[in-house]
C-alpha cells in the first residue's frame, strides 16, 4: 500500500486527476493511471455507466461533472466509471445522459436557491 506522505501527494496528484489545483468543491475527474491505481492497487469498488449511443462530450459537460459529480470518475468518451454508488444510480436513471443529468441538477440548484432567497 502507497503511505500518504507529502512527497507521495507531490508525486501522484499530478498524474491521477485532470484537474489538481486547490478549490473547495469539483476538480475529482481522474486519469487513466488514477483510475488504474484505484482499481487494481487500492481495490476500490467502481461502478461503469454507458453513454447513449449519439452521445457526445461538449465543455458544458465537463463542467456539470465537475460540478455535480461529488467523488473521483473517470470519463472516455463511450462510458465513464464513478466511485460512488449513488453517482451511478442517478446516472443510470438518466440513461447516462450527462446533458439531462446537469440540465436536472443546475435546475435543482436554482430553485433551491430562489426558494432559500424568498
Amino acid at each position: 500500500m502507497l503511505e500518504a506522505t507529502s512527497d507521495n501527494v507531490e508525486q501522484y496528484k499530478k498524474s491521477w486527476w485532470y484537474n489538481f489545483r486547490s478549490k473547495n468543491t469539483g476538480g475529482l475527474r481522474l486519469t487513466e493511471e488514477g483510475l488504474n491505481f484505484i482499481s487494481t492497487t487500492a481495490e476500490i469498488k467502481t461502478y461503469k455507466v454507458d453513454f447513449p449511443k449519439d452521445f457526445g462530450i461538449t465543455p458544458q459537460v465537463l463542467v456539470w461533472l465537475d460540478n455535480f459529480i461529488d467523488s473521483p470518475y473517470y470519463i472516455s468518451k463511450r462510458y465513464m466509471i464513478v466511485l460512488k454508488e449513488r453517482a451511478a444510480f442517478e446516472l443510470y436513471l438518466f440513461s447516462g445522459d450527462i446533458k439531462k443529468f446537469g440540465y436536472a441538477k443546475a435546475l435543482n440548484k436554482r430553485l433551491n436557491q430562489e426558494s432559500t432567497d424568498t
